[in-house]
C-alpha cells in the first residue's frame, strides 16, 4: 500500500500554480545552471488570485553551495547560517528566495533540525514548480513529506488532546514563538482555521504513518524553550546577513511589517546607507510596540 502521507504531499505539491510563477522559478533555476535542482514555491502568495505588487516566497535547492556561488564567502555564508536569501525580479513580478543544498533542506525538514524554520514553513502548502531530473523531484518530495511528521510530534507533548487539528494547532503556536514574527497574535491558528480539511487529512495520515518519536513533556518543554532561544537569535542573525547579501532587505523589512503589524515604520536615508546598523537599531523599537514576536 502506498504512503498515504507521500501521496498527500505529492499531489499537493504537483498541483497547479500560477503560470506566472512557475515561469519565475524556472527563470530562479536558469540563474544556477551548474547547482539549480528543485524550486519550490512556498507562503501567502499561494491563495492569491493576482500576484501583482506582492512578494513572492521561493526556495532554491541546490546541489552544494560551492556549484551554486561563485564567490567562496557566499558558500561558507550559506553552510554556517542557511539559507541565504536574495531578491529576485521576473517579468514585472518580485520574489525573495532562500539557498538551501538538498542535504539542508532534508535535515531542517526532520526532527534532528536545531530550528524550526523550514519545517514550520513546509509542513504548510507548497508547489514545486522546477526539479531538474526525477531524482531532484523525489528527494524534494521526500523532504518535505518529513515536515508535518517533525511538527506534530513536538507538539504532541504540549498537546491539551491529541486529534490532528490541536495538535496542528498547538505547533503552530509554538513555532511562531521560535522566530521573529511580524504577524499579529492569532496568526497561528488562523493558518489551521483557513482549510482545516487539508490539515485534518495530512495530519490524520501522519498519524496513521506513526511520527517520530516524542519527547515526555518535560523534555518537551525544554526542547522548546530551546528552538524559541535559538530561533530568535537566528532570525536576528540572519537579519544581519541579510543586510550584505539582500539588496534593499532594510526596506522589505519595513514593508513586511508594515503589512502584518500595521505600524508605520519608515527607514530613513542613513539606514539604507548602513542597513546593518539601521536594521538592529529597529529592533527594540518592533520588541517594545509588539510589531514582532
Amino acid at each position: 500500500m502506498p504512503n498515504q502521507l507521500i501521496s498527500l504531499v505529492t499531489a499537493e505539491l504537483c498541483a497547479p500554480a500560477d503560470p506566472r510563477a512557475a515561469a519565475m522559478a524556472g527563470a530562479l533555476a536558469a540563474q544556477y545552471p551548474d547547482a539549480s535542482r528543485a524550486v519550490l514555491f512556498y507562503g501567502s502568495c499561494l491563495r492569491e488570485k493576482n500576484l501583482d505588487g506582492l512578494m513572492l516566497d521561493f526556495y532554491l535547492i541546490v546541489s552544494d553551495y560551492r556549484a551554486a556561488y561563485g564567490k567562496r564567502w557566499l558558500a561558507a555564508a550559506n553552510r554556517l547560517i542557511p539559507p541565504n536569501v536574495f531578491p529576485f525580479e521576473h517579468n514585472g513580478l518580485i520574489a525573495k528566495y532562500a539557498v538551501l543544498s538538498e542535504a539542508d533542506f532534508a535535515r531542517l525538514n526532520g526532527p534532528a533540525a536545531d530550528n524550526v524554520s523550514v519545517w514550520a514553513r513546509f509542513a504548510q502548502p507548497a508547489r514545486l514548480l522546477w526539479a531538474a531530473d526525477d531524482l531532484a523531484r523525489q528527494r524534494a518530495i521526500g523532504a518535505v513529506a518529513n515536515a508535518a511528521p517533525t511538527l506534530l510530534s513536538l507538539a504532541r507533548p504540549l498537546a491539551h488532546a491529541q486529534d490532528a487539528l490541536t495538535l496542528w494547532k498547538t505547533g503552530f503556536t509554538l513555532t511562531y514563538g521560535a522566530e521573529l514574527r511580524a504577524e499579529r497574535k492569532g496568526r497561528s491558528l488562523s493558518i489551521v482555521e483557513a482549510d482545516p480539511d487539508r490539515y485534518r487529512r495530512f495530519g490524520q495520515a501522519a498519524l496513521a504513518q506513526g511520527l517520530p518519536p516524542s519527547p515526555i513533556p518535560e523534555e518537551a518543554a525544554s526542547r522548546w524553550r530551546r528552538l524559541q532561544r535559538r530561533g530568535k537569535w537566528l532570525s536576528v542573525i540572519r537579519l544581519a546577513k541579510a543586510s550584505f547579501t539582500y539588496a534593499g532587505g532594510i526596506d522589505y523589512l519595513a514593508w513586511k511589517i508594515n503589512r502584518h503589524a500595521g505600524t508605520q515604520i519608515e527607514i530613513r536615508p542613513w539606514q539604507r546607507r548602513w542597513p546593518l546598523l539601521g536594521a538592529l537599531t529597529l529592533l527594540p523599537r518592533l520588541f517594545r510596540g509588539g510589531a514582532i514576536r
